[in-house]
């Protein structure tokens, strides 16, 4: 089951989400869709969407499904391709990873207005999602080229296997919490490993409300590093 919260922090909408679901915060799995960090003349807003398998004992007390701040997300669906362009990418990346030497089964993950996830299922996951998933967005980018040639540059392909996207997210805001707390105490700073474009967003939206760190990008190419530091130690 698939929900979506709202709140002013990062840390306001999982409580919120914890609260309204009846469960505790590591019951579920957390994916940040959308984040504004506050400033002199608006307030922050970080929008979330949690994921979990357990069942749900919502609070009467609580907004209902109907209320905008807690809905089920319509984006499961058949994982079966439901019309031409969606079978044209299942064809592709399967017809893809067999000319890799690698075997596999391609079905639909879930649904949004612009935005498709597609799942690969093969007895050689590992080697399709490489090391740190590299093999993985390198596939996930050909599908997206592949897809802006059929007339839909609208439309955004996400790639994943084995629950790779979400585990990785979990590792990185873990890896964003202890490099704070590493900075924070040493009053200093932290060079992180090269990421892409999403694994970057994802440490900046991680720490943006935390006072007294900072993060900001260092280098050049898709793959930038992340620089995490103490507020003060770099002005």
């Amino acid at each position: 089951m698939v929900y979506e919260f709202e709140g002013r922090t990062e840390k306001e909408a999982i409580d919120r989400a914890a609260e309204e679901l009846g469960l505790e915060k590591d019951g579920f799995d957390v994916e940040i869709l959308e984040t504004q960090r506050s400033g002199l003349f608006k307030k922050g807003f970080v929008k979330i969407q949690v994921h979990t398998d357990k069942p749900v004992t919502l609070n009467p007390s609580k907004p209902s499904p109907e209320n905008s701040q807690f809905r089920e997300a319509a984006v499961f669906g058949d994982p079966e391709s439901q019309n031409e362009f969606e079978q044209k990418l299942v064809d592709f990346l399967e017809g893809l990873i067999e000319r890799m030497g690698y075997g596999g089964k391609v079905t639909v993950l879930f649904r949004e207005e612009r935005k498709i996830g597609l799942k690969i299922d093969s007895e050689y996951s590992s080697i399709l999602i490489g090391k740190k998933g590299k093999n993985l967005d390198a596939l996930q980018l050909l599908v997206n080229i592949y897809a802006g040639r059929q007339g839909r540059e609208d439309m955004r392909v996400i790639l994943d296997s084995e629950n790779y996207r979400i585990r990785r997210e979990e590792s990185l805001v873990r890896l964003a919490y202890t490099v704070a707390d590493r900075v924070r105490e040493n009053r200093g700073s932290v060079l992180l490993e090269p990421m892409n474009p999403f694994d970057r967003r994802l440490i900046h939206t991680t720490l943006n409300d935390i006072a007294d760190v900072e993060t900001k990008s260092e280098g050049e190419g898709l793959y930038k590093q992340v620089r995490v530091f103490y507020r003060g130690s770099m002005r």
